[in-house]
């Protein structure tokens, strides 16, 4: 199985850069689903019904999310029938949507689960992300699992990587916006990448206008969040799994108006 995993996709220059390079990324690599996080699509924080249905509209199959995932308040009138949507397990189980779907891809079931770290994240309260997931595990036991783990300690992420080596295909890490250089395969044969990275603008502080945030970093004072506009770029990543489940490759792809090759 192909899987290719776009970064956290924010506001409307995130969405450009998929209509921009996804075709392209089709073109080069043999794709079985295309995975993404959605969490930032809707003004730079949430999901709404319009942003949802673009992304699908885009070639996405799988949308995961994160801490922004209420952000939007029309997120529940929409989310229980949002079939190509996961969020956050390990949030209070009163929240619409689901924690892990299985999907049908070609003929093969994949799970994707989508975790919420604890360390630096304030929003939506998660509880532990290893408890939440030993308990899923109880339960599925299908060949083919990507996890997005949306958090922002790199330590956190390597441990959850490391702790679960070997037990599902791959874990793929969002949040920070950064793309890291440390894509790997464990030793048990799961894939691993700390952060894809972010799918948005580079004319900005991962995704944000650059006065306010740099007021807001200089003097420790509140500034309006703004959406930052002008060039954009995608990052993503691409994962093969063997017939087993294991990772057999992960490739970083940073694609942009400065670095347009492969």
């Amino acid at each position: 199985m192909n899987i290719l995993f776009i970064g956290d996709i924010v506001s409307k220059v995130g969405r450009q850069m998929v209509e921009r390079y996804l075709p392209l990324i089709k073109q080069k690599y043999p794709i079985d689903v295309v995975i993404a996080n959605g969490e930032n699509v809707a003004h730079g924080k949430g999901i709404n019904q319009a942003t949802y249905n673009k992304l699908i509209a885009l070639g996405i199959d799988i949308i995961t999310m994160g801490n922004h995932f209420a952000a939007k308040v029309e997120t529940n009138t929409f989310y229980k029938n949002a079939t190509k949507m996961v969020r956050p397990l390990n949030i209070h189980p009163s929240a619409c949507g689901v924690g892990s779907r299985v999907f049908d891809i070609n003929g093969q079931k994949l799970r994707v689960t989508n975790l919420l770290g604890r360390v630096f994240i304030n929003e939506l309260n998660p509880s532990n992300p290893f408890d939440a997931f030993d308990k899923l595990l109880e339960t599925s036991n299908e060949t083919f699992h990507f996890v997005d783990f949306h958090a922002e300690a790199t330590a956190e992420k390597i441990a959850f990587a490391w702790n679960y080596d070997g037990k599902i295909s791959c874990v793929v890490g969002t949040h920070t916006h950064v793309q890291t250089a440390d894509e790997r395969i464990l030793p048990n044969g799961t894939g691993f990448l700390c952060d894809v990275g972010m799918t948005g603008a580079t004319d900005g502080i991962i995704g944000a206008r650059k006065e306010p945030m740099i007021y807001r970093v200089r003097t420790g004072l509140p500034a309006k969040y703004e959406v930052a506009e002008g060039n954009g770029m995608l990052n993503a990543c691409y994962i093969t799994l063997d017939e087993s489940g294991k990772t057999t490759s992960i490739k970083r792809i940073y694609l942009s108006s400065f670095k347009e090759e492969f």
